[in-house]
């Protein structure tokens, strides 16, 4: 069963308001694993709820940002992941780039328009 890769700020979580439980029960539909990555420091970690999430939350700490292919080659490794046993979105378009470039099916997730349905057609038909 394949993990869904979840972006946090300006996805999962928006700023100053906390989860977007909308997208919460959405992904609640989905029996798979969950993990929320981030590039966040100790101190973004707290401003941003990360350490409460009911996911568990990977990051790096800027270094490397999610925009280095080295980021997702260092996460796959850690979970013991295959960039087949994933399917991933993101906000940032760079970052979505960068996970493709590794060979991760990644989603561009606008976060102005917060497409839910477009979301929910993508990770069903890529699950």
């Amino acid at each position: 069963m394949k993990t869904i890769l979840v972006d946090a700020i300006n996805a999962f979580v928006i700023k100053e308001e906390g989860i977007f439980e909308e997208m919460h029960k959405m992904l609640e539909q989905y029996p798979n694993r969950k993990i929320i990555l981030t590039g966040a420091n100790d101190e973004q970690m707290e401003l941003f709820g990360l350490n409460n999430m009911p996911y568990e939350v990977f990051t790096l700490k800027h270094d490397p940002e999610k925009t280095d292919p080295t980021y997702y080659e260092i996460m796959l490794k850690h979970f013991g992941l295959d960039k087949s046993e994933v399917v991933y979105f993101e906000n940032d378009l760079n970052a979505v780039k960068s996970a493709q470039s590794v060979g991760i099916n990644a989603y561009h997730y606008d976060k102005d328009k917060k497409d839910l349905v477009a979301l929910k057609n993508f990770i069903s038909n890529n699950l």
